[in-house]
């Protein structure tokens, strides 16, 4: 077994804010493992997470293959015994942001929406989670979004309020209730769990007119995972910022 004191895994970590965050934290000192469905892909990124300094692997993760879940557990027991971090990353949106479409989305987009943001999210958490336990200080990080802040669409001054795509919305606010729910049944353990608002962020999810770039994308989600024992868990943050449910 690998004498290794971090190690996180991250999914979805071959690009975007995935891999900016696979990046900060292997120049943090952990050993970082990124899920991904194309290994080509993995490989790829890989060989640019080496040359940033970075000690990383590729395991096979695919969200919508739930038999790669155990793929990725059986990983980690062979060749650590224990998981410190795991990122959330990978998610998906099929719909416009600005849709309103609450009224019409179709069902296959609903399903598959709540499929890869929700459903893959807590049937790996769950899978993964005797893991993390045994580690001294494990840190679950769910990328969420503001936009699945019910408190932000609801309000009269709502700085979201165009952005009403249903299904990605309504997933992540159900990813956030996980968050709340997980972080109370694990009080009194060393596992800490919070959302993650990255931001708006020139990505291929986020587009080109997103004014952060990726370089500051990973911010919060590298926070999350490295806090302090006396940091919070059961929060929603961008940054510093704590957010409305």
């Amino acid at each position: 077994m690998a004498d290794v004191k971090k190690v996180a895994f991250i999914t979805g970590g071959n690009r975007g804010i995935g891999l900016q965050t696979a990046r900060e934290l292997g120049q943090g000192g952990f050993e970082v493992i990124i899920g991904v469905r194309d290994p080509k892909k993995g490989e790829a990124a890989l060989t640019e997470l080496r040359a940033a300094g970075v000690k990383a692997e590729v395991v096979l993760y695919d969200a919508s293959r739930p038999e790669t879940d155990q793929t990725v557990k059986s990983y980690f027991e062979s060749r650590y015994g224990k998981l410190d971090v795991l990122v959330n990353n990978a998610g998906m949106i099929r719909e416009e942001l600005l849709a309103k479409n609450a009224s019409n989305v179709p069902g296959d987009i609903l399903r598959e929406t709540f499929e890869t943001n929700l459903f893959a999210v807590v049937r790996l958490t769950q899978t993964l989670l005797p893991l993390l336990k045994k580690s001294p200080a494990g840190r679950i990080v769910n990328v969420s979004s503001i936009l699945g802040s019910l408190g932000l669409h609801s309000a009269d001054d709502s700085p979201i309020a165009p952005a009403k795509a249903f299904a990605y919305n309504a997933s992540k606010a159900a990813l956030n209730a996980f968050t709340v729910h997980l972080a109370d049944e694990l009080k009194g353990t060393h596992v800490k769990v919070n959302s993650a608002h990255p931001g708006w962020v020139k990505t291929e999810l986020g587009g080109p007119h997103a004014p952060m770039e990726l370089a500051d994308s990973a911010r919060t989600s590298v926070r999350l995972a490295t806090l302090a024992a006396d940091g919070p868990s059961g929060g929603f943050f961008h940054e510093n910022d704590r957010l409305p449910w």
